[in-house]
């Protein structure tokens, strides 16, 4: 399985490094094309010391319009927006091509592949609950960023992990992370 990894200035590059993590440890996936808005490398150190990229994944500028990815003919299996700005996805929703992130999202719908946007912000304003829902009739399925606590997680990498097991699901990646119940 290919999957496709943006990440953008949002707060959250925890979220997008624990999903790396696990994507890079599925034996499901085969690779890994990430690509970083201009601030996501900047916020990413900010927050977390930057991504590790781990051994799967490759790496692609933001403005590398030849990726394999921007094309609906060679594109992947799923692509994930973590953590997804309310600016990308206000760009996502307004088709908006102007950098890999939003063409390779455009391909993603237009495609009908899997598209998973995990937004990060708060509260929302009516423009992001429209824009969501644009995106949702769209065939994109959002995803906030809103752990969960039943699984009584007992440190930041458990609590962020409960939303990264969404995500993982939403793809289609097996994992062995905790589900209501169990």
């Amino acid at each position: 399985m290919h999957v496709i990894l943006a990440i953008t200035g949002a707060s959250g590059g925890i979220y997008a490094q624990r999903l790396l993590d696990y994507l890079n440890e599925s034996p499901k996936i085969s690779k890994i094309s990430v690509v970083m808005s201009r601030n996501a490398d900047e916020i990413c150190r900010e927050e977390i010391g930057g991504i590790n990229l781990g051994g799967k994944a490759v790496l692609y500028a933001d403005n590398d319009y030849n990726a394999p990815f921007a094309s609906g003919s060679n594109f992947g299996d799923a692509m994930v927006v973590c953590p997804c700005s309310m600016g990308t996805l206000g760009r996502i929703a307004g088709g908006v091509s102007d950098s890999l992130i939003t063409r390779a999202a455009d391909v993603a719908l237009k495609e009908r592949r899997r598209f998973v946007l995990v937004v990060r912000e708060t509260p929302y304003s009516l423009i992001h609950i429209r824009n969501m829902e644009t995106v949702t009739l769209a065939g994109g399925i959002v995803c906030p960023a809103t752990p969960s606590f039943y699984s009584k997680p007992s440190n930041i990498e458990e609590v962020v992990d409960t939303v990264v097991f969404r995500i993982l699901d939403l793809v289609g990646v097996e994992h062995k992370g905790s589900r209501w119940g169990k």
